[in-house]
């Protein structure tokens, strides 16, 4: 089940939640009321069970719903404080390893370039991993803006692309780096596998993926 960023969503869901959990519990009650009258009917009339051990049956099988309900609901404040701090993340900028979506607009990189380089190359390929562009940039690392002025993108189409950075030395290529882009974050999600964010285009990451946040330029 995914839980939206709304607070209506966030109290739908977490209702929701607690009705099923509420449903699971007063199902085990039935079953354990089942069990104890058929103990009451097959015990030995010569030997009946003490009154006092059924009232410690019944008090340890509340203790555990009452446990049950506890963890239940420690888990329900936990989902809801981190969807709380998510959603004020939708609309900032995140930084992340992988595809973003390009079209037309400047996007903002974070190229590393190996140490003792002379020389940077900018790779870009498209969904599909085919290279569409190479442009040499400064052997230095710091944010580049893709798709503007210092590194033109004419005639690419608006789909995801990734990037990395080959950094060279003495004429041959030391390394290969993924670059990290920034991306708009346009939603937040709970959903069973944690907490996922989903970026301007469709791409999904996991929040923990994010290297940074700032706020759009």
């Amino acid at each position: 089940m995914v839980q939206s960023v709304t607070a209506a969503g966030i109290a739908g869901t977490s209702s929701a939640a607690a009705q099923g959990k509420g449903a699971a519990i007063s199902s085990d009650f039935q079953t354990f009321l089942k069990m104890l009258t058929t103990q009451m009917q097959n015990q030995d009339p010569l030997n009946p069970i003490e009154s006092s051990d059924y009232a410690v049956q019944l008090a340890t099988f509340s203790g555990v719903e009452q446990q049950v309900k506890t963890n239940d609901l420690l888990q329900s404040l936990a989902a809801q404080m981190g969807m709380s701090q998510l959603v004020g993340w939708v609309g900032k900028e995140a930084r992340v390893s992988g595809p973003v979506y390009y079209d037309g607009a400047p996007l903002t990189l974070a190229p590393e370039v190996a140490a003792g380089a002379d020389r940077a190359v900018l790779v870009v390929q498209d969904a599909n991993g085919n290279e569409v562009l190479r442009h040499e940039v400064a052997p230095v690392s710091g944010l580049l803006e893709f798709g503007g002025a210092a590194i033109p993108a004419d005639g690419l189409a608006g789909g995801h692309y990734s990037f990395t950075l080959e950094s060279h030395a003495g004429g041959a290529r030391i390394a290969t780096d993924g670059v990290e882009a920034y991306a708009r974050i346009a939603e937040a999600q709970n959903t069973p596998e944690g907490m996922l964010l989903v970026l301007r285009g469709g791409a999904v990451i996991a929040a923990s993926d994010v290297k940074a946040l700032r706020e759009p330029g």
